[in-house]
């Protein structure tokens, strides 16, 4: 093993630092890292178990929240590089890395000295006076380990922890499977091509030019399936047939061949229900559940039926339109691979609205402004760009954030741009949260937000499409929630929230981006210098809700997938594409396509930590539409609602069960129709 990882005496990742030293860490270094990390984490932990004295809230379910800074910290490191700045060595480290990571994670759950301690505290609890944060934590640690098999008999917590880590291998091979074939792909255009290319803007056929050069082409274009890439091609090119050749690529990645996750689903929905079987619950969906807001997949269930009853008829009418459009215009009977394409023409046709008009005043520079001016002006934040900090990539922008009180707030990291060692779609994740030492002190968090936006060309800078500018919106709610975090304990920190919960904080945001007041922030035209004018922004809100049922009906499409993936009561048989195809019926307009298929790409729920869960984005557009109405009825930019919303959500991280936390925000629990009323089905 010496041989094959690098063991340096001194480990910069083991060395105390303010800020990640990325320039210089070697990727080689890692194993060596969480080796020795999780040694001292175990030595820490020891000691919690070898303390005389009796089993306390302090020193037993503080000092074990400390217990594994280090090791979380650079847990944080790696993890977030593998998905933003991946390569082969870190890719072979994490195969390494992660079995070890799962034994000691078993290593703790199954520790019977160490929950006899944390059970005595828990069982006593009665009789102490705890503070909200303080039960929340002692409550949440024990239903850890419960929840990780430590009531298990000792023969079944090693069949729990065989689970484990065969769960771990087959997500981080789906994972790099998915990566893999993403990035393997483009789609080349010669010079005597260039007529398959009619319609593209000239802004993307540069981004495609630039591509095929990086590719070592002399001339031509290229167009990959990173997400600006492939959403402008099957948005404005004319050309059917390239249109679906693109969308059989996209839509079928890592179904077939070599590096196929088609097995893979069935063993990761499998493996899961034996552990939730293992812990007591009669799926893997009841084992999540009952710690969200949801609390059980009946809840669930009821409320996607509740969601496409109300938005079905509506997409039906949408898909009805659009066949007929698409018939009139062409002669052709539409297909998945038409729908972005005569979407987007029947869209400057209805509202005389063309995205391409409206991209030039959306430079990422002014937009990124433009939030930090809102950010400013609800809770006072200032953002101050620091070129002084080491970062992994380039393209990553750092700015020291400023509290309205003068101090430090946090780091924030950005990553824009599209690359093929970085995973798609956007996300916000952090290097370190906010947390207290033992001296009192607040820790800052160090908060990264990562894109997939077209970089600028030669020609011009990079320009957002609104969908962006919504997606920048979200996620930077994201970063807030994690900057803003002002708890006691690392475990309730930021993000920590309840699954169905933490895409409030995001998904408000993204109501800013249709209100006039916020766009005359910043939205001038990157040429003229023309400020966005009262007409386009009446454009752009008649747009929000542009095929709003057919949107909808593709949101609970993967929520009703994701149920049926993990609402199993017995093992998954058949294959995975026919479970799909028949978990999805309801939600399906458009035909189905031979040789495609969702899950075997759908990493949010196979991948990432939204199993049992996606319905949590449609759960937090209701409580986002409904809290938004305190914003939009006192003000859009209102100081008092603003600094409600953060004592109660942002600054709270999991301190408080979430649905408390909703009703001291808005004195109520929350209500549909206010979704309904946005999207004009009421």
């Amino acid at each position: 093993m010496g041989n094959q990882h690098k063991d340096i005496s001194k480990n910069i990742l083991l060395e105390q630092w303010e800020l990640p030293p990325f320039d210089k860490i070697e990727d080689e270094v890692y194993f060596s890292a969480f080796e020795q990390a999780i040694a001292q984490t175990k030595k820490n932990i020891q000691a919690i178990i070898d303390n005389t004295a009796p089993a306390d809230f302090e020193n037993t379910i503080v000092a074990l929240d400390r217990a594994d800074w280090q090791l979380e910290d650079i847990c944080n490191l790696f993890f977030n590089l593998l998905e933003a700045n991946a390569n082969a060595t870190l890719q072979n480290e994490a195969e390494k890395i992660v079995p070890m990571l799962v034994a000691y994670e078993d290593w703790v759950a199954h520790n019977a000295q160490l929950f006899a301690k944390v059970k005595m505290v828990y069982d006593h609890k009665s009789q102490q006076a705890y503070e909200e944060d303080e039960l929340t934590l002692l409550t949440k640690t024990y239903d850890s380990f419960v929840r990780n098999g430590a009531l298990l008999s000792d023969k079944e917590k090693e069949e729990f922890s065989a689970i484990n880590q065969e769960l771990s291998k087959l997500s981080l091979q789906y994972k790099n499977n998915l990566l893999k074939v993403t990035a393997d792909y483009h789609l080349y255009f010669s010079d005597k091509e260039k007529d398959l290319l009619e319609g593209i803007p000239s802004s993307n056929l540069q981004t495609a030019a630039e591509k095929a050069q990086a590719k070592g082409y002399k001339n031509g274009w290229v167009f990959d399936l990173s997400m600006p890439s492939y959403n402008a091609f099957m948005k404005y090119a004319t050309c059917r047939a390239k249109r679906q050749e693109l969308y059989m690529a996209y839509n079928s990645r890592a179904l077939e061949g070599k590096y196929s996750n088609r097995k893979i689903v069935c063993d990761i929905a499998n493996n899961r229900l034996k552990m939730a079987h293992l812990l007591g619950f009669e799926s893997y969906a009841d084992y999540i559940l009952c710690k969200r807001m949801a609390k059980d997949k009946n809840t669930v269930k009821n409320f996607l039926q509740q969601l496409l009853n109300a938005f079905k008829p509506l997409a039906q009418k949408e898909l009805q339109e659009m066949q007929q459009y698409a018939q009139e215009k062409d002669h052709i009977d539409l297909q998945a691979w038409d729908w972005a394409y005569y979407a987007n023409c029947r869209q400057k046709e209805k509202y005389n609205y063309d995205e391409q008009l409206v991209k030039p005043f959306f430079a990422l520079e002014y937009v990124q402004k433009g939030i930090f001016e809102l950010a400013n002006r609800l809770y006072g934040l200032s953002f101050k760009e620091r070129n002084d900090v080491s970062v992994y990539h380039k393209d990553v922008k750092v700015f020291e954030v400023i509290d309205k009180d003068k101090s430090q707030l946090a780091m924030l990291y950005m990553d824009f741009f599209p690359r093929n060692s970085k995973q798609n779609g956007a996300w916000m994740t952090e290097f370190r949260p906010q947390r207290v030492n033992e001296n009192g002190k607040r820790i800052i968090p160090l908060i990264s937000l990562v894109f997939n936006f077209s970089p600028a060309t030669k020609d011009s800078p990079s320009l957002l499409t609104f969908n962006e500018v919504s997606t920048f919106l979200h996620e930077f709610g994201h970063a807030l929630h994690g900057m803003m975090s002002n708890v006691r304990f690392a475990a309730l920190s930021g993000t920590s929230v309840e699954r169905d919960f933490v895409e409030l904080p995001s998904q408000i945001m993204e109501n800013w981006a249709e209100e006039k007041d916020f766009l005359k922030l910043f939205a001038y035209h990157y040429q003229s210098g023309a400020l966005i004018d009262d007409e386009f922004v009446k454009k752009i809100k008649s747009w929000n809700n542009y095929l709003v049922g057919y949107l909808t009906l593709r949101q609970l499409n993967f929520g009703y997938l994701d149920m049926a993936f993990h609402s199993i009561e017995q093992e998954i048989v058949t294959d995975a594409v026919d479970f799909e195809r028949q978990a999805t019926i309801p939600t399906q307009l458009l035909p189905h396509v031979k040789g495609t298929a969702i899950c075997t790409s759908f990493s949010h729920i196979f991948g990432g930590g939204y199993a049992a869960g996606y319905y949590g984005y449609k759960w937090a557009e209701v409580l986002d539409a409904d809290a938004f109405e305190e914003f939009s009825s006192h003000g859009i930019f209102s100081t008092d609602v603003a600094e409600r919303f953060r004592k109660t959500i942002l600054s709270q991280g999991g301190n408080v069960e979430a649905m408390k936390r909703y009703i001291r925000f808005k004195g109520k629990k929350p209500e549909i129709n206010a979704l309904l009323k946005r999207c004009g089905i009421l």
